[in-house]
């Protein structure tokens, strides 16, 4: 009995068709530049919209100790990936999922990767942008519209997104501080760009101080304001369960602490 042909491997074709976008593989170089840029540690889950032949997810494991997963829709490409895994002995720490990417649940990343056409990043950028605050979105070559990227990388003529997911903080706040200096603070947003003012009670009638270079990153938010009488206030702090805390550096020869409370709608 003549003995069995191997199974041939598969080899996916620069170009092939997909679900709804066709198959063309981010180079390497890139691929480091997306993880690298986004921080990835240890400590991350990261997912991959759209893995292909799982090339990112398996640098994600072995260089840089994340634990990652693939989501793609080519069932063949699946199979490869997880045979790439298997062949690295990183089985452990990756896995590869065939599916929707709309359908399944990411949620629990801390890095999202994906090389996708810009109908599909507008279509992701709402899942996404209610992703836990702080949450890293790294994208090859597409962007997403008018949400303007932290950063942008090029490796070549190639460029790489990031984007940092951030806290919803828009809106009134009651803020109070440690020495019991009460204001109202009212914060527009438009992603993690941010402005405002502080308004102040007087004798004369109510101060409405502008914020001073205000940013938004992730869950952080840092901003300064003079307020009636002459001092620089800086405040730095975080969104923790619905409110902003964090400190207050003043003229004085120590910092204190803030908190605010949304005002009700």
């Amino acid at each position: 009995m003549a003995p069995s042909a191997p199974t041939p491997v598969y080899t996916p074709q620069l170009g092939q068709s997909g679900k709804d976008v066709i198959w063309v593989p981010t180079p390497d170089a890139l691929v480091d530049r997306m993880l690298t840029m986004a921080q990835v540690g240890p400590g991350d889950q990261v997912v991959d919209l759209g893995s292909g032949d799982g090339r990112l997810v398996l640098l994600a494991a072995s260089k840089f100790g994340a634990s990652a997963r693939g989501i793609e829709y080519n069932p063949e490409l699946v199979a490869l990936s997880q045979q790439r895994a298997r062949a690295a002995g990183l089985t452990k720490r990756v896995r590869f999922e065939q599916g929707d990417l709309f359908r399944l649940d990411f949620r629990a990343a801390t890095v999202v990767t994906l090389y996708l056409l810009p109908a599909l990043n507008r279509r992701l950028r709402p899942i996404l942008l209610a992703m836990r605050p702080g949450t890293r979105v790294v994208s090859h070559q597409f962007h997403m519209d008018d949400w303007v990227p932290d950063e942008t990388s090029y490796f070549e003529q190639r460029a790489a997104y990031l984007w940092i997911v951030p806290a919803q903080v828009a809106g009134g706040w009651d803020l109070t501080t440690l020495d019991g200096t009460r204001f109202n603070l009212d914060i527009e947003q438009e992603f993690q760009r941010i402005k405002g003012r502080a308004e102040f009670p007087t004798s004369l009638g109510t101060i409405k101080a502008g914020l001073r270079e205000p940013s938004l990153r992730g869950d952080e938010i840092r901003f300064s304001i003079v307020d009636p009488q002459g001092r620089l206030l800086a405040f730095t702090g975080k969104l923790v369960d619905g409110h902003l805390e964090g400190a207050v550096h003043d003229p004085g020869p120590a910092p204190g602490t803030w908190i605010a409370v949304r005002r009700p709608a």
